[in-house]
């Protein structure tokens, strides 16, 4: 599903303009993005939780050259399926 796709669906199922579902949905990642940039997490009970990740410094291997590289430490996005979400797909 696109982004475009899912303002559609947004905008029927709430009955709100294309261009109200957009904004909102802008607002939504926004608000997550800065949400993990401070720290914090983003539980929404039945579909997830968004959270941030620590990853440690590591040497690794360059697999056409062989040259080992270093990668530095760096934190990453993390998102954990609720329990209604995991339900859904079975």
């Amino acid at each position: 599903m696109t982004k475009a796709a899912l303002i559609e669906t947004i905008a029927q199922r709430a009955k709100i303009s294309k261009r109200a579902a957009g904004i909102a949905l802008d607002t939504f990642v926004e608000a997550t993005t800065n949400a993990l940039k401070n720290g914090d997490k983003l539980a929404l009970v039945g579909f997830g939780t968004f959270s941030v990740t620590k990853r440690q410094a590591r040497t690794a291997r360059n697999p056409r050259t062989g040259e080992t590289i270093e990668v530095p430490a760096k934190r990453a996005p993390k998102f954990k399926a609720g329990r209604d979400l995991k339900n859904a797909l079975k």
